[in-house]
């Protein structure tokens, strides 16, 4: 009975609050922009244009669920649109109700599978088209261009928008697409050896093709190896592995001085300590070059100019550290485990994460320091 009542539980984890917000926003923004140019169906009926029901279910998929294929662009327009020439079909040729309706939707089922296009908001399409035979009777075969196409194209663009704007991604993720430094190694999370055939075959194995893209389960293999590394790494903790002996900067330091140091030390990133050990930032190298570029757009001169005046020290107003330090990094204590570590510099974010002990500094592990500290495992394991 327990087992029973479980199984009649929620099975989705807990949402961050953040998240939540990011989705609820993203369908208010999408069908308002979307009713601006729509007025009541009894204005609009002569049209075609007016919101119809499905669309809420569609803006779900888009906004709260965007990596699912289920909400991708060919399966929400093809879907919803083959669904309601289906169910216009059916309306011309069935007089029955019951019968309209149950072959409608069943149809609808039958061809967003075959033209690979599911989309659950579809079947609302087939069902409200069934039900409401007097908008077959005025549009016909019209009420699938407009609103069922136009409206769910419409959402889709302004969901990937929305996507881009809140850090999400959509369309969905390509497997063999460039990575983010633009280049056509996969990610270094994704590197699992399996190719997107072998890949297909396990979700077709498994009859998650539905629930879950290529793209998505290689990055799950990859962070469920890195989890499982991380139970061979032991009781290590980021006291154990970072390194003590720091070269730091201070708010105040120049862009000039802090490119010495990174040639001088060969370093890829520098904390920034206020004189009583406080930290307050790190900066990446990558951090010099992006502020660079960002002149270099703005002045509207090239980049070399560029860099070379951000680098020079006897400018009016140089620039700082605080200028281009990065504050919002992950942090570690004394006491992290290198287990937590592993995904922080593992997926490519970041290079170093800084160990505090009472908000002082007290190290940095970096990727080198992580990379020994699990060679070092291996070989006591050997």
């Amino acid at each position: 009975m327990r087992q029973i009542l479980r199984s009649l539980g929620p099975v989705l984890p807990p949402t961050p609050p953040v998240e939540i917000l990011r989705a609820a926003f993203g369908a208010l923004a999408g069908l308002g922009l979307v009713g601006l140019f729509v007025l009541s169906p009894a204005v609009n009926l002569t049209t075609g244009l007016f919101l119809i029901a499905p669309f809420g279910a569609t803006s779900v998929l888009l906004f709260a669920v965007p990596n699912s294929p289920l909400a991708q662009p060919w399966s929400a327009i093809v879907g919803n649109t083959l669904a309601a020439v289906l169910a216009v079909a059916v309306c011309l040729v069935v007089d029955d109700p019951v019968l309209r309706t149950g072959l409608a939707v069943g149809l609808a089922i039958a061809g967003t599978i075959l033209f690979r296009a599911v989309h659950p908001p579809a079947g609302a399409v087939a069902m409200t088209v069934a039900m409401n035979p007097e908008v077959v009777e005025t549009l016909g075969f019209r009420f699938a261009l407009t609103p069922v196409a136009t409206g769910t194209a419409a959402l889709v663009v302004l969901a990937a928008i929305y996507a881009r704007m809140t850090g999400r991604r959509y369309p969905f993720r390509q497997f063999d697409e460039p990575n983010r430094h633009g280049t056509a190694d996969p990610e270094p999370m994704e590197r699992i050896g399996l190719t997107e055939e072998e890949l297909t075959g396990i979700l077709e194995r498994y009859r998650q093709s539905f629930n879950l893209g290529v793209e998505d389960l290689a990055r799950l293999i990859g962070a469920a190896e890195v989890q499982a590394a991380t139970h061979r790494t032991g009781p290590l903790t980021a006291g154990d592995i970072m390194s003590e002996s720091l070269v730091v900067v201070k708010p105040e330091t120049r862009a000039s001085e802090i490119a010495d140091m990174f040639q001088q030390h060969g370093f890829t990133s520098l904390p920034v300590m206020e004189t009583n050990g406080r930290f307050v930032g790190i900066i990446f190298q990558i951090h010099l070059i992006s502020r660079a570029r960002e002149d270099a757009l703005r002045l509207r001169r090239g980049f070399g100019a560029a860099m070379k005046r951000l680098l020079d020290g006897e400018r009016d107003r140089p620039i700082h550290a605080r200028d281009i330090m990065s504050v919002a990094v992950p942090r570690a204590t004394t006491g992290t485990p290198v287990a937590a570590l592993l995904p922080l510099l593992s997926d490519g974010e970041v290079d170093a994460v800084p160990v505090l002990k009472d908000g002082v500094l007290a190290g940095i592990v970096t990727r080198t320091d992580l990379i020994a500290a699990l060679a070092r495992t291996g070989l006591q394991e050997a």
